[in-house]
Parts: structure tokens; sequence; C-alpha cells
């Protein structure tokens, strides 16, 4: 199986399966710090109100995330908030709702503050009819000042089984520039295994639809570690989505963990790949997107060289948050909708994820914080450390505890401690302060950032993780 063996590539590292295994364990995706097991029910809207009025203080930009947590069907490997339902009228009473947080939080932002991005994530946020989303949009723009900057990103995840061209076009004159579409895997065998039938055909003709509508990035969500995948049916899958090139590329590692979402239950664990073939699927994934000439991001992210994202990494404006990777590093991220997070000033806050305890709120004429938290100073500075890491590859630590008023190297005496394994495994380095992921290391930049977060030394922990591969 050659695709076990160690392959250089020029997607920044270096596929060293056997390196990877013995490493691969669970931890954060560090789409925060602290992450959001963290939060605490001793944060709510006296301290949300607070965090927005020191925030206007800054007139940073702010960038939207929406929640539409409803499917029309269930896919057993999904770990997302989620309601299932077939009545697409459901969408309007939520839409109105929805707005009503919005007019409620909106309110509380100076007007002169510019959202650069807006990004409807899910659930399916397409099970919203398009006049639905064209009134949420329209809302939105009502409550909160959109900025007209040719660099303004209006997003949207689509799932290609409930969306037509002419929904395309109409997404489009809303504002919407990028698409980000489910696939997962083209093989019928695993379609079927994780209840989820998507012919190719319809999903490259919704690929094509955005550019005709001129969207300008396009990106496809896979995932291996699937039941019933194999090396013969990925790779088709990739072959036949690299054929449209989109503009980025997910490439996740599934998840089992059935004890924390229900409908992982309706896999059979036997017919989940073993360590070694999930491994190969990852290196397969690897080769190919090397050969077509992707930029490796960031943890399972991938772009084209002139895709924003790519840019943004060799400029060093890269950021991540909820949303995944982003150019929009200096704004504030609000969420809207059920299980929506925010991160505003320095603080994160959390609506409730139960559809309804978010509506029971929005009824009685409240802003539905559920829990958060304030971060400490040794939280911005691990999360400003983690941040580097986890966008690019390394980070300056005798610069960044300086800024701190610390001494790096006596101050993170055990953190260092911590990465010596990994250094002398080959996947990180220290040096003169600098800690960096190595060519071999750069999949495992959970387990570097894992390093640093003081979180993690807790004798229990609150969550239970994913593996890193």
């Amino acid at each position: 199986m050659d695709t076990l063996t160690k392959s250089p590539n020029p997607l920044g590292w270096t596929f060293d399966p056997e390196l990877l295994r013995r490493h691969d364990r669970p931890g954060p995706r560090y789409t925060s710090y602290p992450t959001a097991p963290h939060f605490h029910d001793g944060y709510g809207v006296e301290q949300f109100r607070a965090a927005i009025a020191r925030s206007n203080a800054s007139s940073r930009l702010l960038s939207l995330y929406v929640h539409v947590p409803y499917c029309t069907s269930p896919c057993f490997y999904c770990g997302c908030n989620r309601v299932i339902s077939r009545d697409r009228s459901k969408g309007k009473p939520y839409v109105d709702r929805l707005l009503q947080e919005a007019e409620r939080v909106g309110a509380l932002f100076t007007p002169e503050r510019e959202v650069i991005q807006l990004h409807l994530g899910g659930g399916t946020p397409n099970f919203l009819a398009p006049s639905e989303l064209e009134r949420m949009v329209a809302g939105l723009g009502r409550y909160f000042h959109f900025s007209e900057s040719a660099d303004r990103d209006f997003s949207i995840e689509l799932d290609p089984r409930w969306v037509s061209i002419e929904d395309i076009g109409a997404l489009a004159r809303l504002g919407f520039n990028r698409a980000s579409l489910g696939v997962q895997d083209f093989d019928p065998e695993v379609q079927r295994a994780i209840n989820r039938i998507q012919g190719v055909d319809e999903t490259l003709a919704i690929i094509n639809a955005c550019r005709d509508a001129g969207m300008r990035s396009v990106n496809v969500d896979l995932i291996y570690g699937l039941p019933r995948q194999t090396l013969e049916g990925f790779a088709r899958t990739l072959d036949t989505v690299l054929q449209v090139r989109p503009d980025r590329l997910a490439i996740y590692g599934y998840a089992h963990l059935p004890q924390m979402f229900k409908a992982q239950r309706q896999i059979v664990d036997a017919e989940l790949p073993g360590p070694e073939l999930k491994l190969a699927l990852l290196g397969l994934a690897v080769q190919r997107l090397s050969a077509a000439g992707y930029q490796y991001i960031g943890m399972d992210h991938f772009a084209l060289p002139e895709e924003d994202l790519s840019r943004a990494q060799r400029q060093g404006s890269l950021h991540r948050n909820f949303m995944g990777y982003t150019t929009h590093a200096d704004s504030d991220l609000v969420g809207l909708g059920v299980s929506a997070i925010s991160r505003i000033d320095n603080s994160y806050s959390q609506n409730p994820r139960d559809l309804k305890s978010w509506e029971a709120n929005i009824d009685a004429g409240k802003l539905p914080v559920w829990r958060g938290l304030e971060m400490t100073q040794d939280d911005l500075l691990r999360a400003e450390l983690i941040q580097q890491l986890m966008c690019h590859g390394r980070v300056d630590g005798r610069a960044l505890a300086a800024a701190y008023g610390l001494d790096f190297e006596r101050d993170f005496a055990a953190e260092i401690g911590a990465l010596q394994q990994l250094v002398d495994d080959g996947l990180a380095r220290i040096q003169d302060g600098v800690v960096s992921a190595t060519t071999p290391g750069r999949p495992l930049l959970r387990l570097i950032a894992m390093c640093f977060d003081r979180y993690l030394k807790a004798p229990q922990q609150p969550a239970t993780y994913s593996k890193a591969i």
C-alpha cells in the first residue's frame, strides 16, 4: 500500500504514517481558546452587554454567524447541532425569531460598525426557502450595517440535494459570494452507510452554477474514515471533485463519538476503516491535492494558491474561529440563532443549544445568552499563541510573552517540557523561543497547541474530543 510510505509534497508536510499513528490522540480543534466546554452559566446577559460596550470603543469590524438548525434527513456521521424535519414551513417562525434576536443584539452596537462577513451555517441553511433567506438577509441589513467593501464575504453552507440552479442565482442576487458544499464521499456504498445519497451530476451542477452566478469562491467538504470507505472509492471521489477544481477543500477526519451523537449509533463499528486504512485515506488525499496544486492552510483545509485564504496565510493575516479559517482577523464575531457562539471583545458567549430554550428566550423578549466566559490575561496570551500556531504553524514565544511582561523560557518551562516528545520525534522545533511545526508535524498542529492549553491540565476533562487524525 504505497500511500503509507513517506512522501514529500508541496502542500507543506511530509506524510509519515508511523509518526502520525504514534501521536494520534484526542484533542480540541481550537476554533476558540478556551474551548467551548469551559464556558459556564456564570456568564450572562449583563456580561454580554458589557463586552459589546467595551468593543464599541474599538470600532472593530463585525462578522455575523447565523445558525439554521434544520435538516430534512439525518446524516449518520453528523455531530452538528441540528433538528430533523421535513416540514419546510418551520423556516418562517425560525426567521421571525432570529430577526427579533438580531434587532435586540444589533441595537447594542454603534451604527458605524460595519459587517464585513456573514456566514450561514447549520444544519442546512438552504432548508429555508429562497423567500425566507431573502427576508432574513434584508432584516439583518436593517439591524446591522453591512459593509460595501469589495472584500466583503457573504457565505452559505449548502446541501446540493436540496438546492436548485435557480436558487443559486437568487442567493447571488442577495449578495452571497461564497458557498460551501457538503460532499463527504461519492461512493454509493459509503453513502448508504451514512444515510446521505447524493448524485455526482447534481453536485457538480451546483458548483458550476455558483461560478456562473459570479460567486468568487466554492468550498467542498470531504470526510475520510467513514464506514465502507476504500482507497479505490475515495480516489474516485477525489478525482471527480478535482475535475471541477473547487477554490477550497476541507478534508475532515470522521470522529466516531456515538456516546455523544445519537445519529452515529446507526453506524456499524465493524464497517469503519481501521487506523492503517484511515491514515492511507488521508495520505491519498494529500497526494492528490498536492498534484493538483493546492496549498495546505492548516488542520484539514486546503486552497488554491490564488485563493484569499492562501494569500492571507502568506501575508500573515489568516485567522481561525468558529467559522473555521477566515481572512477577517480584526473583527468581533456575533452569533445569532440556536447554539450560536459569539466572540466579542475578550469574552465568549453561547446561545442555548436546544431549540425550545432559545425560542422561549426570544418569546420572552430576552437576549438568549446561555453561558460564556470572560478571558483572563493568561487566556488572552495563550489564545494568541495557539491562534498563531494553528494559522501559521509557528509562534515567536519570546516576543509574545514579552508583550505580556513574561519570560517565555521561565514561565512556560512546563509547556516546553511537554513539547519535548514531539521535538524528539521531529514533529516540532524550538529555537530561540520560536515554536514551530516541522514539515511532518504540520498535520498535528492540535497536539503542539495542546501543550500550551492550561485547561487540559485539569484532572477531569468536561468533554470528549476527536482524535487529531
